[in-house]
Parts: C-alpha cells; structure tokens; sequence
C-alpha cells in the first residue's frame, strides 16, 4: 500500500511538473513588447521563438545525462535553465540590462532546453513505474502541458494584469518552485516492480477518474478564467487561481481513497483489463517473433527475452525479411506507399540506424512536421495575429483558449486505450482523424477575419495538435519499440525546431511585406507593426495546403501500419479470454 501511494505521488507530481513547464505556450502573451523593447522585426522576433523550440532538439542530452547522473539533479539543471534563460529575458525586458541580438537568441535556447529536459524527466518516471498502462501515463501528464499558458495567465492576473513582464518572471521562477516541491516524492520514489492483475485493474479505474479530474480543471481554467482578465479584478483572479490550486492538488486523495475502500476490486474486467493483457500479449508477440527467426538462424534459445523490458537487443533478421518481401510486391505508385517495407509487428526495438530507413517513420515525421508542428507555430505567432486582425486586447483570451483546447486535445489521446475493447482502431487512424480539423481551421482564418473565425480557428488548431503532441510518444513506442522511445522520440521532435523555423519564416516574410501596404501604418515602440487581414492571409492559405500534406501522409501512415494493429488486436483478445 506504502508502495502504491508512492507511485502515485509521483504521477501527480510529474502533472504538476508539466503543468508548469510548458512556458513556450506563453510567448504569444510578452512577444509584441519583448519586439518593441529590442526594436526588432518580425523575422528577427520569429528567430527567437525557434531558438526556444530549437531547445527541444537536446533533450537527448537528458537523457544520456541519466546513464550518470540521478534525476533529481537533472531536474534543478533544467529549472535553473530555465531560471536563468528566462531571468535574463525578463531584466532585458525591464531595460535593466542590454544584450546583443545573438545573446538573446541563446538564451532563448536555453530556455528550450530546459523544458525539453522536464519533459524527458517526465516520460521516464511515467514509464519507469506505469510499465502497463504507459499510454494512459503518458496522455495525462503530457496533457497538463499544454495548460501551463492558462495558468500562467491566471497567476499573472492574480498579481497584475496589466504588466505583460511578469510572464517572464513567472516563467523562471515558477518551475523551480515546482521542482522543489516535486523533489520529496521523487526522492521516496518505489523501487521498479511487477504488478498483480489486480493492480493493474486498479491502475484502469485511477487514471479513468484522474482523466475526468483533468477535464473538469481544463473546463474549469477555460470558462472561469476569463473572469479575471475581463473584469480586470485582482481579487477575483486570486480566488480563481486558489481553486485550480485546489484541483491540482486534489489527484493526491483519490488513489488512497480508491484502495482504502477496495473499489478496484469491484470494476469489471471488460473496462479494466486493458492494460496488462496489452502489455503480455505485446511481450508474447515479441517473443515469439524473436523466437522463429532466431530458430530459422540456428541460434541458441538461450538468447531469448524472458520479458518485454528485457529486450534490449534488435534482430536485424526482421527487418532484412520484411525488406525482402516487400521487394518481391509489384511496386506501382501505389505499392510503393503502402506496401514497401511494411511495418509487420507492433513493438519492436528499431536502433536509429534502422528508424532512418524506415517508410514507416519518414511519413510519421512528415505528419508531425506538417500537422502538430505547424499548430505549435500557430501559438507562437498568436500575439501577433490578434494584434493584426485588431484584437490586441484579447490575445490572453486567445493564448488560454489555445492553451485549454490543446490540454483537452492531449487528453483525447488517451480515447483509443479506454474504448479499445468496445471500438477498436490502430492508434495511427487516431492520428489521422486528429489531423483532420486543421486545413479546415486555417481555410477558415484565410477566408475570415472575423473574431468568431479567429477563436474557433484556434480551439479547433488546438486540439489538434495537442493530440498530436501527447499521442506520439505512444506511437513512437509502438511502432519503433519501447525501449528506444527515448531516443526515436528525440529524432522524431527534430522536426519541432525545423518545422518553426520554416513556417515562422514563411509567416514572417509575409508579415514584413505587408507593412507597407498594410491600411494603417503603426509604431509600438521602437517597431513597426501590420495591421489588417493582409498580415497573415497568405500564411495562413499556405499553412492550410502544407496541413494537408501532412493528413495524407497520416493516412498512408495508417493504410501502412493498420495490419500490424490489426494482428496485435487479435492476439491481444486471444490473450485476453485465456488470460480471465
């Protein structure tokens, strides 16, 4: 029991993490004065923000860094990474200091890195005490992310909203705060362990109502949290702030509760089963893969896996007879896509030298690139768009409302494991369906410049890429093996840095060009500003197009993967009927 509230705690403690963490999402809410104080184009302010994403690239660092190092000081390295990439900013902000543009650009990347690091720290306690329902895991903490711009806000209004600074200072020392605080579980965490089936159907009913927690906290921060920047009342952001304070908290009672009155026992099994037949059947199908070719090869059955975690080792017989069969398909335009070098089993370790070589992974990194990627530079050109369109007094509004939207978006990644026994499709279908809502939301915000295009343009952006965001990790995991996530994953966010650049490059040129011609010329500052549907256009004509390259690679992505989901599927129920 001692062990299990540990568990636990450590899970609210890694959302508390992410809830604070994710302090990219704010940039839309300081970058119009953090442009005005440096006296900086659009191009050059859009240089800044992928400094910030370019930080993401180096979260292999932590990871490597955890071979030697234990992770609560890898935790206080990211804060005060952040501390100080952040502080910076914010004495710049404030004219107590001046910095050339290069510094600033660097300091922004260290600010990058930083949440690059807390989140790495984050999916390794997930998976480290969560083996079985890793998924569900990874959806919850990650959902909290996308949160952290709404509760930034909240806090900046509880002290003064009228000072767009503060977000910075928020920024640095908040994830401390945080940190410290997480410290205590941590350093109490339980060692790794097996867990009883009854455990793991209990584990099924937690996070079930941590999940509802969590939606209610995103309704909760999206409905209410306008108060306190509508009514501009200090007072009300204060009492608004103590209750999502009292939400985040509150995950702390429930797993005690649910074992002190023994309602896991009373769940059925149709709904909480989940996750440990998923996790023996996908350790069955390993082993017996492994296990024919390794017969075929003559080698000795000594070298067998005796458990998923166990399986450090690549067969490269597997990939070679996939190739092999895929070569001998008639390869039109068509095979080509679906049929060359077709992912045939679930969970299986790919090194990176043999994820590069992958179809399977190149159309997965496109989707990314053109689908969550292209949302996240939405968000960091927010403050910029709502300014243009003449909505500058409502880009708090907007920025929670992307912030919420994302957060919920993160949660719906969760939808395949919890109706996986009633409506069952491959995690890659998932994908695609998210990726839908996109093209539509940026044809809307390119035919419209109304305030209503604009809003739910930017909900619909935000669900879809927030799912994006929490459902790859998953995916990553079962395409290319769980015990390569860390690094796979790191290769596949290369994009985040890539994909920032070229869309905010894109946005910048067309924003720059438009000044000139815009209807009204402004000055903030030192910095000229485009006013006028103009502004954004364009990009947002292009950003639709480049969205729906990266729905038709999710599509072939799950035309590719949908046998291998499907032959796991099988098994699983196969398992799951001898297993009960």
């Amino acid at each position: 029991m001692v062990g299990e509230s540990r568990r636990w705690m450590i899970l609210v403690a890694t959302t508390w993490i992410q809830a604070f963490t994710g302090t990219n999402l704010d940039f839309s809410s300081y970058s119009s004065h953090l442009k005005s104080v440096l006296g900086i184009s659009q191009l050059q302010l859009n240089y800044l923000s992928v400094a910030s994403d370019l930080g993401k690239a180096f979260g292999w660092c932590c990871g490597v860094s955890l071979l030697y190092l234990p992770l609560c000081l890898l935790l206080f390295m990211a804060a005060f990474m952040g501390l100080l990439g952040y502080g910076l900013q914010w004495l710049l902000i404030q004219r107590l200091i001046s910095l050339p543009y290069v510094l600033v650009f660097l300091i922004c990347l260290l600010a990058g890195c930083s949440i690059s690091w807390f989140n790495t720290l984050c999916y390794v306690l997930c998976i480290q005490h969560f083996p079985s329902n890793r998924p569900l895991a990874l959806s919850l903490t990650t959902g909290f992310n996308g949160v952290s711009a709404a509760l930034y806000t909240l806090i900046a209004n509880a002290i003064n909203p009228h000072n767009d600074s503060l977000y910075l200072s928020l920024n640095a020392l908040v994830p401390l705060v945080i940190s410290t605080l997480a410290l205590v579980p941590i350093l109490r965490q339980p060692p790794p362990q097996n867990f009883s089936s009854d455990t793991v159907r209990s584990d099924s009913l937690i996070f079930l109502l941590l999940n509802g927690i969590a939606v209610f906290t995103g309704l909760y921060l999206l409905l209410l949290d306008s108060l306190s920047y509508n009514t501009y009342n200090v007072s009300v952001a204060r009492i608004l702030l103590g209750g999502a304070i009292l939400l985040l908290v509150l995950p702390l009672s429930l797993p005690g509760i649910i074992y002190s009155h023994g309602w896991a026992c009373q769940t059925s099994h149709s709904s909480s089963n989940m996750g440990e037949v998923e996790f023996l059947e996908l350790q069955k199908e390993l082993i017996g893969s492994r296990a024919t070719n390794m017969s075929f090869n003559s080698t000795s059955t000594d070298d067998y896996p005796t458990s998923m975690d166990d399986d450090h080792s690549t067969s490269t017989a597997d990939y070679s007879n996939d190739i092999a069969y895929s070569a001998q398909e008639k390869q039109g335009c068509c095979e080509v896509v679906t049929r060359k070098d077709q992912l045939m089993r679930l969970g299986e370790e790919h090194p990176a030298w043999v994820l590069v070589r992958r179809w399977d992974f190149w159309l997965y990194y496109i989707a990314y690139l053109c689908g969550g990627t292209i949302g996240l530079a939405y968000s960091n050109n927010l403050g910029q768009i709502s300014e243009s369109l003449g909505y500058s007094s409502e880009t708090n509004t907007i920025v929670t409302l992307y912030s919420a939207c994302s957060f919920f978006g993160r949660l719906l990644s969760a939808a395949p494991d919890f109706l996986k026994n009633k409506v069952y499709f491959a995690r890659t279908g998932w994908l695609a369906v998210a990726l839908l809502p996109t093209p539509l939301a940026f044809f809307w915000l390119a035919l419209s410049g109304s305030k209503i295009a604009l809003h739910a343009g930017t909900g619909l952006i935000g669900l879809s890429s927030g799912f994006v965001f929490a459902a790859a990790v998953s995916i990553t995991s079962e395409l290319f093996g769980p015990n390569s996530t860390g690094v796979n994953h790191n290769i596949l966010i290369t994009n985040i840095p890539l994909g920032s650049l070229l869309y905010g490059l894109m946005a910048a040129l067309v924003y720059d060009s438009n000044i000139e011609s815009s209807k009204q010329k402004v000055l903030i500052g030192e910095a000229m500003v485009c006013m006028g549907r103009q502004c954004y256009q364009q990009t947002f004509f292009w950003w639709a197009c480049i969205s729906l390259l990266g729905l038709a690679c999710s599509f072939s992505l799950f035309l590719r993967t949908r046998p291998a989901y499907d032959h796991f599927e099988r098994n699983r129920k196969q398992r799951e009927s001898e297993f009960f």
